[in-house]
């Protein structure tokens, strides 16, 4: 890969690459050095890249994999034992302070990153890549190793989930100005 090619794809995709690592994790520090792996390895891998699908997708792709190794090391630390990471069953969280921008966000925005947090693992990466990035079904399809159709289904049960959790959060809110 010569300098041209990767200063190309780094002034291309790196505001959404570590948009969407930011969305992940949740801490900006641990997104900049993720962000810095996936460079690593499209420098080690561009190589073999073989335009399957397009760039963009295939750097989501690599972010998704250096992610889920992020969380298996991070899981591991904690159990000292290694489990298989489990997308489903394991929220994808972090426990650090949120990113400075986050601050910023109006509460309704505040509330919906929550609640986000509350999807499960593949739910919050179908609705980052495809409402934060803004990928095509195909594109997240891509990006995540799935079908199509396991990207709608996901994608559908994950906006009914954050509908009924904000609905239910609107509510408990009211309720709270009443009693003030």
């Amino acid at each position: 890969m010569n300098d041209s090619v990767f200063h190309r794809i780094y002034d291309s995709y790196h505001q959404d690459l570590f948009q969407f690592l930011i969305y992940l994790v949740q801490n900006r520090q641990v997104a900049e050095d993720l962000t810095q792996e996936v460079y690593i390895r499209v420098l080690r891998s561009y190589d073999s890249f073989q335009g399957k699908s397009s760039e963009k997708t295939w750097l989501f792709s690599i972010a998704k994999n250096v992610a889920i190794d992020h969380f298996r090391k991070q899981n591991v630390r904690k159990k000292r034992t290694f489990d298989s990471f489990d997308w489903e069953a394991i929220q994808l969280t972090s426990t650090d302070m949120r990113p400075d921008e986050l601050v910023q966000l109006d509460h309704e925005k505040k509330q919906l990153l929550d609640t986000l947090n509350e999807c499960t693992g593949d739910q919050k990466m179908v609705i980052v890549l495809r409402y934060f990035q803004q990928l095509s079904i195909q594109e997240t399809a891509d990006a995540l190793g799935w079908t199509e159709s396991k990207v709608k289904t996901t994608q559908h049960r994950a906006i009914q989930q954050l509908k009924k959790k904000m609905s239910r959060a609107r509510e408990e809110e009211m309720q709270h100005d009443e009693r003030i």
